[in-house]
């Protein structure tokens, strides 16, 4: 198992035996979804609700170590905190707290990584939400990906279209556009 899957898993059984709701985003789960690529880090987001992020962050801050000299402010402030794992894998934890993120860890997915070795994943519709609303060239790369290997007629366009709305507010207008002639185009 390489360094990647086991900061990832050690992880995943550091959220869990706190009982916390997490799902994996970023690299890894484009590598599931999409399609392989590099990635040299791990990415959760974490429900940890407005106001009650301190908790969290206090806890993580006791067993991993920091990448910022003022993690804690940097993370109260961004809401991501940026730690390594003990093998000196990146770890970003985007601390979640929107109806969206709520959603997505209801829907997340166990996914065989290695053998014997599941992840919770956030589900293709997620992640094509999530980098929509990113909106970088990589993200649309990755979307566009997504797409493609899922197959466009199997994915639940009408969340999609109804979470990404609901993130975006009215911005971005062209994100909808975009969208929908990927899905067009691989139908």
């Amino acid at each position: 198992m390489n360094e990647l899957i086991e900061a990832a898993a050690e992880l995943q059984r550091f959220c869990i035996e706190r009982d916390w709701k997490f799902y994996f985003i970023g690299g890894l789960v484009v590598q599931e979804w999409a399609q392989p690529r590099f990635t040299r880090d791990v990415d959760i987001t974490l429900l940890t609700g407005f106001g009650g992020e301190e908790t969290y962050i206090e806890e993580f801050l006791r067993h991993y170590i920091s990448r910022l000299p003022d993690a804690r402010e940097f993370a109260l402030r961004n809401r991501v905190l940026l730690l390594t794992a003990k093998s000196g894998v990146p770890i970003d934890i985007a601390l979640g707290a929107l109806p969206f993120e709520e959603a997505a860890v209801g829907r997340a997915r166990e996914v065989e990584v290695y053998p014997n070795v599941k992840l919770r994943f956030c589900t293709p519709e997620d992640l094509i939400v999530m980098k929509a609303f990113a909106g970088r060239i990589q993200d649309w790369e990755d979307l566009r990906m997504t797409i493609v290997r899922q197959g466009a007629e199997k994915l639940d366009w009408k969340y999609i279209l109804k979470n990404l709305e609901l993130l975006l507010d009215g911005q971005q207008p062209d994100t909808f556009e975009r969208l929908d002639k990927l899905r067009e185009k691989y139908r």
